[in-house]
Parts: structure tokens; C-alpha cells; sequence
């Protein structure tokens, strides 16, 4: 238990920030998990509008203590490759 008035302020920013940063999490969670419905629906429009969308959140989100900007790389190339393998085989079909 913080006895200090600085503890105590530092505990409220810590409460602060582990707020903001799972909120920024659900946020990526949630648009990842738009792009992969429009990829398991073979919606190229709705996918390709999602991951522009995505990839900004991550970029954004990169810059600030939530994710790091490997991890947001990673994601983007993980995910764009989804993407060029289902837009590939629409074209073989």
C-alpha cells in the first residue's frame, strides 16, 4: 500500500496507462479480427479497407509504450500476406 503522495500518484498513472494501453489492444483485437472475417468471406474490397485501417493502428500504436514497433511490423507483414495469398488464388480461379 503506497504511503507517499508520490506513490500514490504513481499508482493512478500505472492504473492509468494499463487502462489506455489494453484499450489500445481491443482495439487492434478487434480490427484483426474484422480482416480475417472479410478474408474467410473472400471480401477483397472489405479486407483490403480493414487492413489500411489496421495497419494505421498499428503504426500508431507502434510509437507509444503499448506495442512495440517489431511486434506492429510483424503483424502488418503477417497480415498482408494473408491477404496477397487470398487475392493470388482469386486470380488462378
Amino acid at each position: 500500500m503506497p504511503n507517499t503522495e508520490s506513490a500514490k500518484k504513481r499508482v493512478r498513472q500505472g492504473a492509468d496507462r494499463a487502462a489506455r494501453n489494453r484499450w489500445r489492444r481491443t482495439k487492434v483485437k478487434d480490427e484483426t479480427k474484422t480482416f480475417l472475417k472479410a478474408i474467410h468471406d473472400g471480401d477483397k474490397s472489405a479486407a483490403e479497407k480493414s487492413l489500411r485501417a489496421l495497419s494505421g493502428l498499428l503504426d500508431r500504436y507502434s510509437l507509444t509504450p503499448t506495442m512495440h514497433p517489431n511486434t506492429a511490423a510483424r503483424r502488418k507483414s503477417r497480415l498482408a500476406k494473408r491477404l496477397n495469398k487470398m487475392t493470388a488464388g482469386a486470380k488462378r480461379a
